[in-house]
């Protein structure tokens, strides 16, 4: 299977949306319980660093930045979103994405990345730390999923090593 990583473009939105709805589904990937309309989740993620993963012409996985802050002072630290489509999983999507992601970002400018990630989510912090993030938080009871129930999330992060070295 060839794998292609390129730009995400806002027509890919509606296979983007589907993965992302997968994801929700999971229960574990995310806390959002509905997919946002595309404006506002172009307003919410930085418009360089946005990645689709395609093989034979569909979007099979996707990453993109938000912000950490709207302070000046963060400006080169951002929040990794990576979503693959459940039958790509455990296929080396993820890792492609991610390490083309970080490339990306370290040319945008970029010297932090970092990921909440919820705690079950233990192939998501795989994937983080394969490719040289870090955990370096815990939140406790932090958020409520879709049954209501508690969890928690581990903070990943990853710092870059050529750029605000």
């Amino acid at each position: 299977m060839d794998i292609i990583i390129r730009a995400m473009l806002s027509t890919d939105w509606n296979e983007v949306a589907a993965i992302y709805q997968e994801g929700i589904d999971t229960k574990f990937a995310t806390f959002q319980k509905e997919i946002p309309v595309y404006e506002a989740w172009d307003n919410s993620h930085v418009q360089s660093c946005r990645l689709v993963a395609e093989a034979e012409g569909n979007v099979i996985g996707w990453a993109a930045l938000s912000p950490y802050s709207s302070r000046c002072v963060y400006s080169g630290v951002a929040e990794v979103s990576i979503y693959i489509k459940a039958d790509y999983r455990g296929k080396k999507v993820g890792e492609k994405l991610l390490m083309e992601l970080i490339e990306e970002s370290e040319a945008a400018g970029y010297w932090t990345l970092q990921s909440g990630i919820i705690e079950i989510n233990e192939a998501s912090q795989a994937l983080h730390k394969k490719l040289g993030f870090r955990m370096v938080g815990y939140r406790e009871r932090i958020a409520k999923d879709h049954n209501g129930e508690w969890q928690n999330t581990v903070l990943m992060e990853r710092r870059s090593t050529v750029i605000g070295v």
